[in-house]
């Protein structure tokens, strides 16, 4: 029996792999700050094209990953089996807001 509830969806972009991986590399440190609830912190690491973030939130730990691709990105979320009854609006917030959290150019 699987434990977590997995949420999986690629994110279409325009950018090109290097360009996406940039803005991804630029906006991972305000993730935190852009999450709802009580998200006590966010650790990340690259390896290779993909991002790996581990989440802490509301007493639980998040695993996510985020491939970033030439033409879209692809995003797993694992979710403990607490927060899987929230798997639904999670995947909508991801798809509505995911390409602003993650792709946005914050240079100015």
């Amino acid at each position: 029996m699987n434990m977590t509830q997995p949420i999986e969806l690629d994110l279409p972009h325009q950018l090109g792999k290097d360009e996406a991986r940039r803005r991804i590399a630029d906006n991972v440190g305000s993730l935190k700050d852009q999450m709802p609830g009580q998200v006590a912190d966010v650790a990340h690491e690259w390896r290779d094209d993909t991002l790996h973030l581990t989440i802490g939130a509301l007493g639980q730990e998040v695993l996510a990953s985020v491939d970033v691709r030439e033409a879209d990105v692809h995003l797993k979320v694992e979710l403990p089996p607490m927060l899987a009854l929230f798997a639904g609006p999670i995947a909508e917030a991801l798809k509505r807001k995911g390409s602003d959290l993650l792709l946005e150019d914050r240079r100015d």
